[in-house]
């Protein structure tokens, strides 16, 4: 008899160190930077929802959806940052009236040392899914990392000097950098 309760108390334990965490969408952030050979850009875009799972402690897993119809320009201002922002959307880049979210799914997470973790995702963009690797670092109840694609697997190739010679200073390069900071509720 005081196996079995002391099982059924390791189990209980185990279950409340268990939990999936949903995402605080007021509190997380995303910003995307873009570079090209004569300077760069940078902006956010709101993610729509989301949660990470934890076991014992540690990050075990997650998944995110990101709502692309937000995607907003910060280092412009005015007719410029409208222009480039309505570029991005558009069938050039993101082609945002077709598809308006994209998600990262994460398939094995492996802490490194305490609190930092290197995650192996599926990321889906324009309904195109391929593997990305990053890292995460858990800290003062925030993930944090970076995560960078290249944007010519997602049928993104506009300026790509991978695909359009002759290009110059318009090139665009195909790797866009993704810093996000997580919020649990």
């Amino acid at each position: 008899m005081r196996a079995k309760l002391l099982t059924i108390i390791a189990l209980f334990a185990f279950a409340i160190n268990s939990y999936a965490a949903g995402l605080n969408v007021e509190k997380s952030s995303l910003k995307w930077t873009g570079e090209k050979v004569s300077g760069e850009h940078w902006g956010s875009i709101k993610f729509k929802s989301g949660k990470v799972d934890v076991k014992g402690g540690k990050l075990t897993g997650g998944n995110f959806v990101v709502d692309m119809t937000t995607i907003s320009v910060g280092d412009l201002e005015g007719e410029w940052a409208d222009k480039l922002k309505g570029h991005l959307k558009n069938e050039d880049f993101f082609n945002v009236s077709k598809h308006k979210t994209s998600t990262l799914k994460f398939k094995k997470v492996k802490e490194v040392k305490p609190n930092y973790y290197e995650v192996t995702a599926d990321l889906t963009i324009k309904e195109k899914t391929h593997e990305v690797k990053f890292n995460a670092k858990l800290k003062n109840d925030m993930f944090t990392g970076t995560l960078v694609f290249d944007r010519t697997k997602y049928d993104v190739k506009y300026g790509s000097g991978s695909f359009f010679k002759g290009l110059g200073d318009k090139m665009i390069y195909d790797d866009v950098k993704l810093e996000f900071n997580i919020a649990t509720k």
